[in-house]
């Protein structure tokens, strides 16, 4: 009986911690969605693609004072947070709290710096693109797509009340012509989104085509010949008040790090890139004789090996299949090594369309909606080409046995597919889910989970895995010289292709990213990185012989996207203190 009493009394202890783990998940989510409401007056195609279905049919707002309204909604949003703050006593909900007033800050001191620094610019047809594309996503519920329908109305002007999309965004940017100070659009930038305008247009086409919905092809009509004016005027009046130089204020490009989670200055990245750069390619010069050795090849030196590795192309109709293969590996190594808990069901693979190549030239997890998740997970997606190149276009990067493996394991398993899914299975609170996010605790991850399989792959993998750090450690200290003047674009191109034995299609993909796709954001794979392998130390001195890696990573992934010193004190706390 005593042991039957001790086990009703542990499962009702555990129930309890269920039980309370819901209910504070509960109340957090209330505090969530306020936020979320309000963040869809302005951008509801966002919110949308979270998994809040109301939202399907609006679009974001470009009508007159825009920027006033948001500032004026931010402030009171502010107060709120702050208010309930004030009031919440149970501390996971407090710590919620704060990341939603984090979240709310930043976008207001982010809106005051480029409303302040920078003429405005709309993209159209990429925004249009990709609003279609997440509504249309094949995992959503196809009873969502006829809302398809309703923002063609609103984009085109054809719903009433409403302006066509392209006449706000012309008279948004124009009537900050006369604003002295303000910075054009960098003149690389705008030529490349005229030129990938009509696959934009193509792919937006096809998503409609493919979705099955009808009696949308008159209204589509409209939107074309609608964007096709606002590319003529993009041409005529804003190329000519476009900036040749791609260099950012610095005060622009200071926010823009703090927004991807990197707290250092562009001087320090630098110096503490440069170094890992060197220290990784010594790693890799050793492995890359080893394997020269091997095969009998006469050229060891790493660029000549990389070079003749990557000639080892797969072919096109077997690139799915072969990363398939891969998946099912590495599979079997987190299984056999207990490096984490792994799911009972399969990851996704597939291939990018030429429009998602246009709007994101490298491989890339598409994360599943988080919100009302009726079993949507995220999709690994690859890129095999840059069409804004009309030569050389063809990546060949990612095409090769060798880099498989690490390609695999970023974007999938144990990577950004696991990190992901776990928001969805874990109950995860929004708050952590979403206004927690940023690209350094989410690529600091994906990175990680490249480092604990090094070990575990054949030579020819290990080197190409090593080879995405040293990238990723050359954009910590690329990124920000293309942004201060110590590095041109083309140098950086250069750079890739004779140093790191980079296609030029994928060099140039990463010096668009550096100079004007996402400034500061190429900085936060390696800057999240080394706060992980930092905080593992940290917990590995404190534990000693204790210290086991599956709990540790289990638990680091049950936290959501939570920032570095949020995800530091949980940690701390739970295997330390």
């Amino acid at each position: 009986m005593t042991i039957f009493r001790n086990l009703l009394a542990t499962a009702c202890l555990l129930l309890l911690s269920v039980a309370t783990q819901a209910s504070w998940i509960e109340q957090s989510d209330i505090n969530a969605m306020v936020l979320l409401r309000a963040e869809a007056a302005f951008y509801p195609e966002d919110i949308a693609s979270s998994g809040i279905e109301e939202f399907d049919g609006d679009i974001f707002d470009l009508k007159q004072g825009v920027f006033e309204r948001r500032q004026q909604s931010s402030q009171a949003l502010l107060r709120d947070m702050q208010n309930r703050l004030a009031k919440e006593p149970h501390p996971k909900v407090q710590q919620d709290l704060q990341i939603l007033i984090t979240s709310i800050t930043d976008d207001l001191a982010t809106d005051v710096i480029e409303h302040d620094n920078l003429l405005p610019y709309y993209n159209l047809h990429k925004i249009l693109f990709s609003s279609f594309n997440a509504l249309l996503d094949l995992r959503n519920d196809n009873s969502r797509y006829p809302k398809a329908l309703d923002r063609l109305k609103k984009y085109t002007g054809n719903a009433p009340g409403f302006t066509p999309i392209s006449e706000l965004a012309i008279a948004r940017t124009s009537e900050r012509f006369d604003v002295e100070g303000l910075l054009g659009p960098y003149r690389g930038e705008l030529e490349a989104d005229l030129d990938n305008a009509p696959r934009y247009v193509e792919g937006m086409q096809s998503l409609l085509e493919r979705s099955g919905i009808t009696d949308w092809e008159a209204d589509f009509a409209v939107l074309k010949t609608q964007l096709e004016t606002y590319r003529v005027w993009l041409e005529s009046e804003l190329l000519a008040r476009s900036r040749l130089d791609n260099q950012l204020p610095k005060v622009v490009y200071a926010n823009k790090l703090k927004n991807y989670g990197v707290d250092a200055t562009p001087q320090a990245l630098i110096s503490e890139a440069q170094y890992s750069y060197q220290f990784i390619r010594s790693e890799m010069k050793a492995l890359a004789w080893r394997i020269a050795e091997q095969r009998g090849w006469k050229n060891k030196d790493l660029v000549s090996v990389m070079r003749a590795l990557k000639k080892e192309q797969i072919p096109q109709d077997k690139i799915l299949e072969v990363y398939q293969q891969r998946l099912t590996a590495i599979e079997a190594i987190i299984r056999r090594e207990d490096l984490l808990s792994m799911p009972n069901r399969d990851a996704v693979i597939r291939l990018a369309t030429e429009a998602e190549s246009a709007a994101i030239p490298a491989s890339f997890m598409s994360p599943p909606q988080l919100i009302n998740n009726t079993g949507q997970y995220g999709e690994f997606v690859l890129v095999q080409s840059n069409p804004t190149l009309d030569e050389d276009a063809l990546m060949d990067d990612w095409s090769h046995y060798a880099v498989t493996w690490a390609l695999t394991v970023h974007e999938a398993r144990p990577g950004h597919e696991l990190q992901f899914a776990g928001l969805v299975e874990n109950g995860t609170s929004l708050a952590r889910a979403l206004f927690a996010f940023n690209s350094a605790n989410a690529e600091g991850w994906g990175l990680y989970a490249e480092s604990i399989m090094h070990e575990f792959l054949p030579l020819e993998g290990q080197l190409f895995n090593l080879f995405t750090r040293l990238m990723r450690a050359a954009r910590m200290f690329m990124d920000p010289m293309v942004n201060t003047g110590l590095m041109s674009h083309a140098e950086a191109v250069n750079f890739m292709m004779e140093q790191m034995a980079m296609s030029r299609a994928m060099a140039s993909s990463e010096a668009d990213r550096y100079a004007f796709n996402m400034p500061g954001q190429a900085t936060s794979y390696y800057f999240g990185y080394m706060s992980l392998m930092r905080l593992r130390t940290e917990v590995e001195i404190a534990m000693g012989n204790r210290f086991n890696q599956r709990e540790f990573h289990d638990y680091i992934l049950a936290q959501g996207l939570l920032p570095p010193d949020l995800l530091r004190e949980a940690v701390l706390e739970h295997f330390i203190n």
